[in-house]
């Protein structure tokens, strides 16, 4: 018997790449009915990534290397209690009793191999046993993540520019150190008055503590300079310091001349004499004008340059009526003055100092990614929670400059860069994931229909192409590396 076969019977490849034709039109309605599933979802899809980057730059044996353990003894271990908050700080939950809401997420309770997480009250009571050594414990630990990260990323900034300034954090309750200062938004209002320097490069946290709510000193000024050298990687051999006036006093300059820093700093309550005849105007269009000279403050050991900057002010008279004339000089200026050990023209260094203006930012954003939380009523538990707050803050900026380092293979991630960190949440975090089992594995799997998967999926194998490396930090690495990382 012969049977007739068709002549095109080639089977027909399978494209297993994402087809813009994959999607259909759905129908939901009043009466679209519901059920439920047995696979765990998870709205934060991005946590894969900040899991492959704590096991790339070996974040456990940093934390093992440098914590000074507290005294109380949580059944997790240290290690995952403070992996924990520094997870919720990097969602964006900045109270620890926020817990709550993801304690069931299939990502976070995956990654602590637990059905669900501690109650809030478990963080919060680790939170309440740690103190100064512990905050002092976590700015060493971001001290060598920072060196690590830079030779991983082959950052190499032989000069670099640290912004300094102070910020107040208004409380409203009893805590300890609150004091009535300098509070522009809620004045009479007790604060905490932290002092906070950033990397103007990189945009990251360098160094900073947490103070009770008073004008800060010129001896803690100059201690706070000190720190600062501790926490440079090894590559930096120049540094511009710039503060605002609060840093102006002799202790500061001290301080900045023994570590070697160039600075300029805003004056407040020196009076310089500047000579009349050497006031220039180096842009003819505009009538700013500039001066410098050398000047030696009462109770100042040495003399310092001072530059100065001086704007007319308008004179508005209602109309009709002669425009009344000032009686002195100076009354007819705006005056800014620096001091500063840089040479050359004065304004040019005004110039640099102007740049930075940026810190408010991010300082801002800083205080909205959680310092303007309050956890505790007791200075060092705040002060710990200080620390905790900034390290989830700069492993965000790392985060961000990986992203734009693979972002010359992907058009999604260009740009993150100059994102803000609610920004960037959208873009790295905030994508659905389900996690089910593949293989007796558990295996993590995006959307095809979200446009942002398959940058986040390229972005993940190339964590993974850097975590197949022993020690990747170590390829770019063309800087001697401090003591203090080569042990760890």
């Amino acid at each position: 018997m012969v049977k007739s076969r068709k002549s095109k019977n080639r089977q027909k490849r399978k494209g297993k790449g994402f087809k813009a034709t994959a999607a259909r039109a759905r129908k939901i309605n009043a009466s679209t009915p519901y059920d439920t599933c047995t696979e765990q979802l998870s709205p934060f899809g991005g946590l894969l990534a900040v899991i492959k980057f704590l096991d790339l730059v070996k974040f456990e044996d940093i934390f093992n290397f440098a914590y000074n353990a507290p005294a109380r003894k949580p059944k997790l271990g240290h290690h995952l209690m403070v992996v924990g908050i520094l997870m919720l700080l990097f969602i964006g939950f900045n109270r620890l009793w926020h817990f709550t809401y993801v304690r069931l997420d299939a990502l976070l309770c995956g990654f602590f191999r637990l059905e669900r997480l501690p109650v809030a009250s478990t963080f919060w009571r680790y939170l309440d046993s740690l103190g100064i050594n512990q905050a002092r414990s976590f700015l060493k630990i971001t001290c060598i993540l920072r060196e690590r990260f830079w030779q991983l990323a082959g950052l190499h900034y032989h000069s670099i520019h640290v912004s300094l300034d102070t910020t107040a954090e208004t409380i409203y309750g009893n805590q300890q150190g609150g004091r009535k200062g300098h509070n522009t938004r809620h004045r009479g209002k007790k604060a905490y008055r932290p002092v906070l320097g950033f990397i103007d490069e990189t945009r990251e946290y360098l160094a900073g503590k947490l103070r009770r709510g008073a004008t800060i000193s010129g001896k803690e000024c100059a201690d706070f300079i000190h720190t600062i050298k501790a926490q440079l990687p090894a590559c930096v051999k120049r540094v511009l310091m710039r503060a605002d006036g609060e840093f102006l006093c002799w202790q500061s300059v001290e301080a900045a001349i023994d570590c070697g820093f160039k600075f300029i700093i805003a004056n407040k309550g020196c009076e310089p004499k500047f000579d009349r005849t050497k006031w220039y105007r180096p842009r003819k269009r505009k009538a700013a004008e500039f001066n410098s000279c050398w000047y030696q403050p009462t109770d100042w050991k040495v003399a310092c340059r001072f530059v100065v900057m001086r704007i007319p002010k308008e004179l508005k008279q209602p109309s009709g009526q002669p425009v009344q004339c000032v009686l002195f000089e100076n009354d007819r200026y705006t005056y800014r003055i620096f001091c500063t050990n840089l040479a050359g023209p004065a304004h040019k260094l005004i110039d640099i100092y102007d740049r930075r203006a940026d810190v408010e930012n991010l300082i801002g954003e800083a205080k909205r990614e959680g310092l303007d939380a309050i956890p505790s009523g007791r200075f060092k538990n705040n002060y710990a929670f200080f620390q905790i707050v900034m390290l989830a803050y700069n492993i965000w900026r790392y985060m961000k400059i990986l992203a734009h380092k693979y972002a010359g293979h992907s058009s999604q991630l260009s740009g993150i860069m100059t994102n803000t960190i609610r920004i960037a949440r959208l873009r790295l975090l905030f994508i659905a994931a389900k996690v089910v089992k593949d293989s007796n594995r558990d295996k993590v799997r995006y959307s095809i229909h979200d446009a942002r998967t398959p940058a986040l999926i390229g972005f993940l194998k190339f964590l993974d192409t850097s975590r197949g490396q022993p020690r990747p930090w170590e390829n770019n690495n063309t800087w001697p590396q401090r003591l203090v990382t080569q042990s760890v």
